[in-house]
């Protein structure tokens, strides 16, 4: 070998030793795990700074408590429906009120017929019904066994009252006859054919209410005016008229408002919730006549139809419905009998939203003068 080659082999070896020296073994892993320096060993669990021993107090509410429940108000309707856009809707919005201004909940049953009073306010106590809302006259014998058998249940009844009351029924009676006899008049006042008419759904006093005032008043404009308008459907002595025989038949409506119009009336009060609206349908159909409402302003529920509603007279069972929640909400309900005037504003008149500017001025202001007499009890608006 020579001196060159064996001087080359010579530095090519130490370079390998000193490469070897600065490397770290690969295959030679470590015996312990690096030991952190500052966390305990890894197999001790770490002890709390501190540990409660009760659940720290709130502020407000616990977080784990339910919310309070919301008073459920319930309504059983009568057979027309809760949206017959007259009484059983006056009373439902009541409720739909209260849930909206009071934020509770509300639910209704409607009746097909009557063997389902009874059913469907069993129903709502076995629900647990905060307040069980009946509707309507026909009602009042369901709601009296029910409201004895649960005297702990709450029960509110639109147009019907018991005597002595119950404790846990609040009753409802309405002087409408008061508001009717505003209608009358108005009536009388607007006629262009000197005769005017009205008709009933069944013959029962809360019907027959609406059919006296409306006949009184008539009576009244011809006393003040010596005017002879005639009403056709009702003779308030003999207490004997025009009926169609339930709440739910429009046809029936239309025709009876047919034999109004064929007989000249050209202004029709029909008392008969839903079945109203075959008056309307028959008014529309001849061209002819306008409509008086009833128990809530037809002219705002049948806006398209309002250039023919002259009136309605008003039965502001809403309020009653509302006002009754309330006192369960505040816990302070009773059992007592409501008796709603034109003073207290639970009856009124509403002139239809298309007539505010065509009845005469001095009409309305003997009307106004009207009410203030029955206010003051020297009126009589029933027979």
């Amino acid at each position: 070998m020579t001196k060159k080659l064996y001087s080359l082999l010579t530095i090519l070896v130490m370079a390998a030793l000193v490469l070897s020296a600065c490397a770290a073994p690969a295959t030679e892993a470590p015996t312990t795990a690096p030991q952190p320096t500052q966390a305990p060993p890894p197999t001790q669990a770490p002890e709390p700074t501190a540990v409660p021993t009760t659940a720290p107090e709130p502020t407000t509410a616990a977080p784990t408590a339910e919310p309070e429940a919301a008073v459920k108000a319930c309504e059983v309707t009568d057979t027309g429906g809760v949206d017959d856009k007259s009484f059983n809707a006056t009373a439902w919005k009541g409720v739909t009120d209260a849930v909206a201004e009071l934020g509770i909940e509300g639910k209704y049953l409607e009746s097909s017929q009557q063997t389902d009073y009874e059913k469907n306010i069993n129903a709502f106590i076995e629900e647990g019904c905060d307040l069980i809302v009946t509707v309507g006259f026909l009602l009042g014998d369901a709601t009296k066994a029910a409201a004895e058998a649960n005297p702990d249940q709450n029960f509110a009844i639109v147009d019907f009252t018991y005597d002595p009351a119950y404790p846990n029924v609040r009753g409802s009676q309405y002087q409408i006859h008061q508001a009717t006899f505003l209608a009358g008049y108005l009536a009388a006042g607007m006629t262009e054919s000197g005769t005017v008419g009205t008709y009933g759904g069944l013959q029962i006093p809360p019907v027959t209410a609406f059919m006296d005032g409306f006949v009184l008043g008539v009576e009244k404009y011809n006393e003040v005016h010596g005017t002879d308008v005639q009403v056709l459907g009702w003779d308030i002595a003999g207490q004997t008229g025009l009926f169609t025989g339930d709440f739910s038949d429009l046809d029936k409506g239309k025709t009876t408002t047919l034999s109004l119009l064929d007989e000249g009336a050209d202004i029709i009060m029909p008392v008969a919730g839903p079945v109203g609206g075959g008056t309307l349908a028959a008014i529309k159909e001849r061209g002819t006549g306008w409509m008086i409402g009833v128990d809530t302003d037809w002219s705002i529920y049948y806006p398209a139809d309002a250039d023919v509603i002259l009136a309605s007279a008003l039965k502001n069972m809403d309020m009653f419905v509302t006002e009754s929640i309330k006192m369960v909400i505040d816990g302070n309900f009773v059992g007592e009998n409501l008796n709603g005037t034109l003073e207290n504003g639970f009856v009124g008149l509403a002139v239809g939203t298309a007539f505010t500017d065509q009845v005469p001025a001095e009409l309305m202001a003997e009307i106004e003068a009207l009410e203030a007499e029955i206010n003051a009890g020297t009126l009589m608006t029933s027979p």
